[in-house]
């Protein structure tokens, strides 16, 4: 497994090594011990989730406050999405700053959002199915939403034509009134 990490630094690219031949592939897409030795991180990972969605579906930018904050270990199966993280902690040098890179069944990249950050992704192919392992369980009650399109946050989604989203998402606060990590 390679790891990278992004622009900010707590968020890792992770490339599996993948052994294909005529017959298909094959690849651990999660090791805990692989995951531990590329990444410096060991972490208890405890729910995984599983979604589908259309070209144009937006999903994010969520994140959960603390003490029920998640990190997410995120991968597409089929299809491809650009997926986002945003520093979401006030304090950080680098507050209000995301990074994205694209994600596919094809290039079966992952990436690590840790807690403190949003995270979000759109759909690019005819539709995509998107699985994460988190660090905590799903808490409504502490889950936030940063506005997809906020200027100040600024993020380049690479095709805005049809965006889709959930009446949940269109509710997105904008990061400069966001209840966020401190």
């Amino acid at each position: 497994m390679q790891a990278t990490r992004l622009d900010l630094p707590e968020v890792v690219l992770l490339e599996p090594r993948v052994f294909g031949d005529a017959r298909g592939f094959f690849f651990e897409s999660y090791n805990r011990t692989a995951f531990r030795e590329a990444t410096g991180l060991d972490v208890d990972f405890v729910q995984d989730n599983h979604s589908r969605s259309t070209r144009g579906v937006l999903r994010g930018l969520h994140y959960q406050l603390p003490p029920m904050a998640q990190g997410k270990l995120v991968r597409v199966i089929a299809g491809e999405v650009f997926d986002v993280a945003v520093d979401v902690r006030r304090a950080s040098p680098t507050f209000g700053r995301w990074v994205g890179a694209r994600l596919s069944a094809e290039n079966k990249r992952q990436l690590w959002i840790p807690a403190g950050f949003a995270h979000g992704f759109l759909t690019l192919s005819e539709t995509a199915e998107f699985l994460y392992k988190t660090t905590g369980y799903y808490a409504p009650s502490h889950e936030r939403c940063i506005a997809w399109d906020d200027p100040e946050v600024g993020i380049d989604w690479p095709d805005r034509s049809s965006i889709q989203l959930s009446a949940k998402d269109r509710e997105g606060a904008a990061l400069r009134n966001a209840e966020v990590f401190p």
